[in-house]
């Protein structure tokens, strides 16, 4: 293996955990994964990683990526959330991410994405009900879902790498 190839096949490592990583964020990693797949199998003429494994990943992740939004958006509204705190909890999330970012050399924004959309269902939930308990209960059922969407779409993002590494070393 000469140095460039090396060098390429190290980049390649990176970002397949860099999609893996990205999802405790809220990023779409199952895509960077897809991507990450896609730029390699081109770069070294379809040998390793062909059409039918390219195929299999775009169907993960678009599996993936909505059973993230459905499993989020399912145990908010099983915790009583109601349609406006499901758009409160992703602004929420995202500004919570964006503030604690700086935070633990990053993880900061995972913590502020689970605290952020929990103040948003909160804020929301108890301005229309004017009752602390059912609001509670919202926030953490946004919480609860949101944690479960991630562990499913991991899930999905480590069947990924195996699938692809699988096809990378076969």
């Amino acid at each position: 293996m000469t140095p460039i190839e090396l060098l390429g096949t190290g980049f390649f490592m990176l970002v397949l955990l860099l999609g893996i990583f990205s999802i405790l964020f809220g990023f779409p990693g199952t895509v960077v994964i897809l991507i990450d797949a896609a730029v390699y199998a081109a770069f070294t003429g379809f040998d390793r990683i062909g059409g039918k494994i390219l195929i299999v990943l775009f169907i993960l992740s678009i599996l993936a990526e909505l059973s993230d939004f459905a499993i989020g958006m399912a145990g908010a509204v099983k915790f009583g959330a109601s349609k406006k705190s499901l758009l409160a909890s992703f602004l929420g999330g995202m500004i919570g991410a964006i503030l604690l970012s700086p935070v633990m050399l990053g993880l900061g924004a995972v913590l502020g994405a689970f605290l952020g959309g929990f103040v948003g269902v909160f804020t929301v939930e108890l301005l229309q009900q004017l009752n602390l308990k059912p609001a509670l209960r919202a926030a953490w059922g946004s919480i609860v879902g949101r944690a479960a969407g991630i562990c499913v779409k991991g899930a999905f993002a480590l069947a990924m790498t195996v699938i692809t590494l699988t096809g990378v070393y076969n």
